[in-house]
């Protein structure tokens, strides 16, 4: 197919636009060794499974785009930390950290609606309940007391152990998690989920 110059001249402006908003939305943190942002740094756009690989500690980072869960732990494992756009210069005794961040996981941005089905019990066993947006109390809306599995088929979700979207978090994507003690947060119940929206970007 030959295209006219004028249809080469909006070809060529479209291919420009969709870059320029690929790099203005493409995640981006950058790690540093030292509080205040000092010494060495690394940028990270994607997941990374174990930071020791690039930098011997971390005590500060800086969120330039998106959003990120870092863990205290490798392989995305312990205890969990939700990063949007901002400065911590000291992330340890802003988010009350006991240790340093061991890997981190870039969280996608999702256009779309949002579904969950959350059991009482491991491998979907018990009551079930199915959430389409943000719930502060399982509780108080579905009459549970626990919730030790779930299924993620639409979104990304933050789900915490204390109602009102408090306490110890976990990020969850979409796929099946027949047991949340597997994820090595032991002790966990998990009592409110929220979305991640567009606005926390």
């Amino acid at each position: 197919m030959i295209l006219n110059q004028s249809d080469q001249k909006s070809l060529i402006v479209s291919v420009k636009l969709h870059f320029n908003v690929s790099l203005v939305f493409r995640p981006q943190i950058v790690f540093y060794e030292e509080r205040n942002f000092q010494g060495r740094s690394y940028e990270c756009m994607s997941d990374c499974p174990d930071m020791s690989s690039y930098l011997s500690r971390c005590h500060s980072c800086r969120v330039e785009r998106g959003c990120f869960m870092v863990y205290d732990r490798t392989n995305f494992m312990g205890n969990q930390f939700f990063m949007r756009r901002g400065d911590y210069s000291d992330y340890m005794s802003m988010l009350g950290m006991s240790s340093g961040i061991r890997s981190c996981r870039m969280i996608p941005m999702h256009r779309g609606s949002y579904r969950m089905k959350i059991y009482e019990r491991e491998n979907f066993g018990g009551q079930m309940s199915e959430l389409m947006d943000d719930c502060d109390n399982i509780m108080d809306r579905y009459r549970m007391s626990n919730c030790m599995s779930c299924n993620v088929m639409d979104g990304h979700w933050l789900m915490y152990e204390q109602p009102h979207f408090r306490g110890r978090m976990m990020y969850m994507r979409p796929g099946e998690y027949r047991s949340f003690m597997n994820m090595g947060m032991n002790g966990m119940r998990m009592m409110s989920m929220r979305r991640i929206t567009d606005s926390c970007y």
